[in-house]
Parts: structure tokens; sequence; C-alpha cells
């Protein structure tokens, strides 16, 4: 018998492992959910609790109750007046919502709880992912992204079916999108110091049920989810699912009983090693997914499989993504887990992405996760920012992201997510328009967020209407945005980034449910997704930026010194210079000819003259084609890039 509900011609069974408690009870709610119909006691099965139920049918609501020892310095949780949610559950009725008995022995939650629904979800056959490293993610937080957008349906809009919209799709196809990496869908509860803050979890990342996807954002259930993926298919964009199997919702021991927590405390999360009261805290959530313990790994299984066979998705982000393979001896990309993921044949060419940290013991793992993992690089990212920063010394980290961190990752694949900025931090606008954070709206006196975010503030911090400023603002984010889109590999950018979104300087808005997040289409600038776009457009034109392979030396790239000649071993070391020429040798899908492509990068506050090599050089941008000699001067704070033909012989 399998985990969780199973729907079939007759009726329906039910299998949960609750090893420890003494009874289950199914709770079966007529079709409002408001009144408990029936309450049915499931059969004892080893570690297993488990019953049959004819004549169910589609949609039925249920929850779970369970008796047992309530013991908290033992790490048992068993409390009959909780209502549970079966951690197999893949439709709810409602969202989730925090209330103060949640936490409380004895206090009722059975208003207050989701029912889970009964649910056959067709199966897709899935198809080869359409996403392939080197290409392009676009980072989507799926309710601020669509809630202000005017050509949306008001009723659509926050919602999944929001982004297959004509005018999403356009959008998604102009910038060259390869996929869309939707932050979690899955349902979540908020933390629950918000509420009194009058604040609410807009980003999602922190999950109760990790198959159900949330009422809020997904109405239409699995159905919906499947009909979107669907339309970007058709489109020829792949869907990542952004997933949290390192914690869920229920956090520390003054947290709520929800789930796990009510049927399986011990099993579920991991605690202190003789200490059964006290949780793991290696996320910083309050609590630690024991995801080594087979019952655990099979319901994290059993979640991709779900989405990947009755959604047909291309892939999954893992959130930090150390803890899904922490054993009790530390993280082991070789163990159990990590074997059973990579093995398994249903997920076996799906696009994985790992967050390579968490804050446990070696919780960095940058460029240590298994081969079929890409890595998001913060190291890549912090290298860009302090360049344009101003830092000095910077020319050999330019040269090192730009050819794909090959002294992060090792194989000769260049397996990095190379981003600027991404949900957690600032946006590219305000990376250069605050030098600090700004998060007091979260309540917290501002002590919540990074403080290092390597940016700048271009001479006023935050809101400005002078006009330098503004130029200088955006000419960095122009700047910036050509560095990202010439590194090769794979890279990310986050929505709305293109155009000039802003936070107000908020670089943890994640309770921010409301005009700080969401993203303003009115107020989006024309140039800067201009500039965004033709500079996908190159990376789609000349492969060389999007391959995967790790340059060689031999007529594929040269680095250059703005005099012309091959940087110099001391040239790379010299704190004074941050000026760097890379060229690079590529097929022109357009001309289906061999091309030189280069990419003259000043960081510096003055003009720079660069020399190149003989050829027929034009500069290339947004505007059109500029024919030139050998000689170009890139004004200060800028990227220029141009297309030279190779000369004969």
């Amino acid at each position: 018998m399998r985990p969780g509900p199973w729907l079939g011609a007759e009726g329906a069974s039910f299998r949960v492992h609750a090893p420890e408690a003494d009874r289950l009870f199914l709770c079966l709610f007529d079709r409002s959910g408001a009144r408990e119909t029936d309450r049915l006691v499931l059969a004892r099965d080893g570690d297993w609790h488990g019953i049959v139920v004819p004549g169910l049918q589609e949609g039925q609501a249920y929850g779970l109750r369970a008796e047992g020892p309530y013991d908290p310095d033992r790490g048992l949780w068993f409390d009959p007046a909780k209502l549970l949610v079966d951690p197999y559950a893949t439709e709810l009725d409602r969202p989730f919502r925090h209330d103060p008995r949640l936490a409380e022995r004895g206090a009722e939650t059975g208003d207050v709880v989701p029912r889970a629904l009964l649910r056959r979800h067709p199966a897709v056959q899935p198809q080869p992912p359409l996403f392939s490293p080197g290409g392009l993610i676009y980072e989507v937080a799926v309710k601020p992204f669509t809630i202000l957008h005017p050509a949306i349906p008001e009723r659509e809009r926050g919602t999944v079916k929001a982004l297959s919209h004509p005018s999403v799709i356009a959008h998604l196809k102009r910038l060259g999108v390869s996929a869309v990496e939707l932050m979690p869908i899955t349902a979540w509860i908020d933390e629950r110091h918000l509420p009194p803050l009058g604040l609410a979890n807009g980003w999602g990342y922190n999950p109760i049920a990790l198959m159900a996807l949330d009422p809020r954002i997904v109405p239409g259930g699995m159905a919906e989810l499947r009909e979107t993926v669907s339309a970007l298919h058709a489109a020829g964009i792949a869907v990542i699912l952004d997933l949290v199997f390192n914690h869920t919702g229920e956090s520390d021991r003054y947290g709520a009983t929800l789930s796990l927590r009510g049927l399986d405390n011990r099993t579920a999360y991991r605690h202190l090693q003789g200490e059964p009261a006290r949780l793991v805290n290696d996320t910083g959530c309050g609590n630690t997914l024991a995801c080594d313990h087979p019952v655990i790994r099979d319901l994290i299984l059993d979640t991709l499989r779900h989405f990947v066979l009755h959604a047909g998705v291309d892939g999954f982000r893992f959130d930090l993504a150390p803890i899904l393979f922490r054993t009790a001896g530390g993280f082991d990309p070789a163990g159990a887990t990590a074997r059973a993921l990579l093995e398994d044949p249903v997920l076996s060419d799906r696009i994985l992405i790992a967050e390579p940290w968490d804050i446990g013991p070696g919780g960095y793992q940058l460029g240590r996760f298994p081969e079929r993992f890409l890595e998001w690089n913060d190291r890549a990212r912090d290298r860009l920012r302090r360049l344009w920063r101003g830092d000095r010394g910077m020319t050999g980290d330019l040269a090192t992201v730009l050819a794909g961190s090959s002294d992060v990752f090792g194989g000769g694949v260049v397996r990095g997510v190379t981003f600027l900025a991404a949900h957690d931090g600032f946006t590219l606008a305000d990376l250069v328009s605050h030098s600090h954070k700004h998060n007091e709206a979260n309540g917290e006196d501002n002590r919540d967020g990074h403080d290092d975010n390597h940016s700048w503030n271009n001479g006023v911090e935050g809101e400005s209407d002078d006009p330098a400023i503004l130029a200088a603002r955006k000419r960095d984010i122009r700047a910036l945005l050509s560095t990202l889109f010439a590194c090769r590999g794979t890279i990310m950018l986050t929505a709305g980034d293109e155009f000039g979104r802003s936070q107000k300087g908020n670089n943890n808005a994640y309770a921010q449910d409301n005009a700080i997040t969401w993203v303003d289409w009115q107020a989006l600038d024309e140039d800067l997704l201009a500039h965004a776009s033709f500079l996908s457009g190159l990376r789609q034109r000349f492969p060389v930026l999007s391959e995967t392979s790790f340059f060689t030396g031999r007529n594929d790239v040269t680095w250059l010194h703005p005099d012309g000649e091959p940087m110099q071993d001391w040239q790379w070391q010299n704190p004074q210079e941050n000026r760097l020429a890379m060229l690079l040798e590529t097929k022109d899908r357009l001309t289906g000819e061999r091309a030189r492509l280069a990419f003259l990068f000043n960081p510096e506050a003055s003009p720079a003259r660069f020399l190149l090599p003989a050829a027929e050089w034009k500069r290339i941008s947004p505007e059109g084609g500029e024919p030139l000699g050998t000689e170009w001067t890139v004004a200060e704070r800028a990227v220029d890039i141009l297309l030279g033909k190779i000369p004969e012989g």
C-alpha cells in the first residue's frame, strides 16, 4: 500500500507513517469543508497506519488527527485537538493562516487548518526538458510579477495562470528567456511574527504540504499548473519549480503543529543527537528536515515525480540545497539521498539547480554538488558587483567570471548559474542606488537581511530626481547587464531587473506582499528593456557565450590590455587597472560564418581607449551597427561590444 491517499474506482485508501502514535483518525468533511461528517480509526501496520474507505469520490475533503504521548522534551507532540494535513496531500481547500492556537496544547484547530482534497491527477507524458545549460533563466515570483500587469484580466492577476497570458509570453520571448524559475508555489504559512506586524510572507519559502499548491496563487490546482506549463512549452520556454525541502513552517519548539510535527516529528526533523527536544536549525528557520531518513527521502522523491508526471515541469531549483544531502555526519553529495535522486528514472533528465549554502556546519558547498547539478554562483555575483562598485585589482576576477568560474567548478564543465541579483537581496536598480539596506518596513529595526551587499548609490542614497544621478544609475545598470550577458554558460535574471524594478532599498522583502515587491509595469524603462533584449539576442546569435565547456585559450578567447597586447601576469595583478578586452572566436548564426566578438570593459570613471587587432570592426548596440577602425574609445563605466570579420589567411 503506497503512502498518502489513493483514489480508486470504488473508494479511497490512506496510509500514513506515524510509528509513535497510539491511534490515527481520518476526519471526513462535507463538500463545504465546514462540517465533519465522520471520524474513522486507521489500522496499524507496523510503523504505518492505513484505511480503505469505500464510496469516497474526487473532491472529498479530509484531515488527520493523532493520539499519543505529548512530551516535547522527548520530541513527541501528539495532540488530538490538532487537525493535521496529510504530508502527501496534493490539493488544499484553503490557504494556511497563522493562529496562536496552532501552537497551544489542547486548543482545537479544526476551524483553522486547511482540508486536503482527494484528487485524480491526469498523467502527462514528460518531454525532454526544453532548457539546456547555457540558457537564460528568469526568476519569477508569480504574484508580484503579475498582480499589476494591465493586460492580464483582473481575476487572473497574481496567479500561475497569468503566466500563460499572451502579453507575459511575449515579454518572455522578447527577452529571450529559456526557462522561468518559479519561486515557491506550494502551500506555505506566514512566520508567526508577521501577522502582529500587519505583514505577510509573499515569497512562499515557508512550506507545510510539500506537494500541495497554494490556493492563493494556484487556485485551479494542478490543472492550472499543467495548462500553464503547456502554454509556456508551446512558446519554447521551460518551467523550473523552486522547491523547499530544507525546513517547514512548523518552525521551532514554539511553532505550529500542522502536519509532520503532529504525526511523525522524530522522523521528519533532525534533532541534536541524544537530545530529542532540541531541533537542529541548519536553515535559520527553526527546524531542518531529515532528508536522509528513508521516509522523508521518499516524500521528497514522490513530490518531484508528482510535478513531472502530472504537470510536465522541466526541472527544480532546491532552496538551501546542502540540507538535501545532509546526514548526521554532515554534507554528503554521494549519499543515499543523492543517489536516489540522480538515479530515479523519472528525474534522470530533469534540470537540477542547487542553492549551494545553508547556515549549518560546513554549509557553504559551492562547487561540490554532483555534476548533474547547476549551482547558484554567489562568488561570481560578488566579484562582478565589486568590480563595478569600483574596487581595485578586479581584472583577474572579471576574466574568471566571464569564462565560467573554472576556479570553482571542476570537470571541465561550466556548472555555475551566474547572476547579479536574485529574490534574496537588492534588485539590480537598488544595487546602484543604495549603499546600505533599508528594511525598516520589515519591523525588525533594519537588523534583518545582508549587510554586505557590495552596492553603491551614485551620490545620493535612495530616490533622487537629479538627472545626472539618474543617468549614472541607468548607465551602471546597462554595464552590469552587459557584463552578465557576456558570461559563458548559464545566466539568471530576476524578473523586472531588465527594466529597472526597485524595492526601495529593501534587501529582504519576503514579508512585503505589497507595492514594495509588486512589479510596476507602468514604470517600465523601455531603454533598459531594449538593451537587455539586445544582449539576449547576442547570446542566441553567437553560441560561444552559452557554451558550457571552459575556454581552452586555443582559438577561442584572447584577453587583451587596452593597449592591444595580450595581458601579462603583472597586469592581471595590477591594483590600478580594471579595464579589459575579451575577444572571442565564434560562429555567427546570422551569417553562418566565423566571426570575432569583442567585449570592451571600462569600469573606470573616465573614458578608455582600446586598440584592437586588425579586422573590419563595427560597434553593435540596440541602435544598430557603427563601422570603425582598430581604435575605439569606451565611455566611462561602460561596456562596448564590437563585431569583426576574421581576416582571411
